[in-house]
C-alpha cells in the first residue's frame, strides 16, 4: 500500500470496509425520516449519512447495492472508475476526479437499488466521500454472490469477475 494511503488511513480514523477499501463515518442526521416500504414495517431512518471511503491502489468496492440514493464525492488522489448495473440501462462508468477536462466529474449519484462497484484507476489512493439518504444503514446493504450477478447481467460476466470477490 503506498504510503500516502497509510497516512490517510491513520489520520482520518478509517477501517477496513466489507465491500473493501477504508471508511468512517463522519456524518449522521438526527432527523429521522419515514418513507419507503423497503425501510420496513417501522419505516424509519436517519436522513443522511455521510463517510469518508479510500480505495488503495489495487483495491477495488466490489458490487454491492445500496437501496438509498448515494452521492459520490472525489476528495483527493487517483480518479476511480465507478461502475453501475441496472436492467434498464445496463452497464455505466462514471470517471470520479479533478481532471474535468479529460471527462472525469467531482461527483456523481447511484440512484438507491442499483448495484456499483469502483476501484481507484493509479497506485496511489483514491479519496472519496458518500452521502446516503435516507441514512445508510447495513441491513440495506447487498454483497451478490458473483453466480448472481452474473445469472442477472450474462453479458457483463468479466466485469462482474474482475470487481466481486465470491
Amino acid at each position: 500500500m503506498h504510503p500516502d494511503a497509510r497516512d490517510l488511513i491513520e489520520t482520518l480514523g478509517l477501517v477496513a470496509h466489507p465491500e473493501g477499501g477504508f471508511y468512517r463515518e463522519t456524518f449522521r442526521s438526527r432527523l429521522f425520516v419515514r418513507g419507503p416500504a423497503w425501510l420496513g414495517p417501522d419505516g424509519g431512518r436517519s436522513a443522511s449519512t455521510a463517510i469518508y471511503f479510500l480505495l488503495p491502489g489495487g483495491v477495488f468496492s466490489c458490487f454491492h447495492r445500496v437501496m438509498a440514493d448515494e452521492v459520490w464525492h472525489h476528495y483527493d488522489g487517483d480518479p476511480v472508475a465507478l461502475h453501475t448495473l441496472d436492467k434498464p440501462t445496463g452497464h455505466e462508468i462514471v470517471l470520479l476526479g479533478r481532471d474535468t477536462q479529460r471527462g472525469q466529474r467531482p461527483q456523481h449519484v447511484v440512484p438507491g437499488g442499483v448495484f456499483q462497484a469502483a476501484k481507484a484507476l493509479g497506485d496511489r489512493y483514491a479519496l472519496c466521500g458518500c452521502t446516503v439518504a435516507p441514512g445508510f444503514e447495513f441491513a440495506d446493504f447487498v454483497v451478490p454472490a458473483r453466480t448472481e450477478l452474473v445469472l442477472a447481467f450474462p453479458e457483463h460476466a468479466a466485469l462482474i469477475e474482475s470487481l466481486t470477490r465470491v
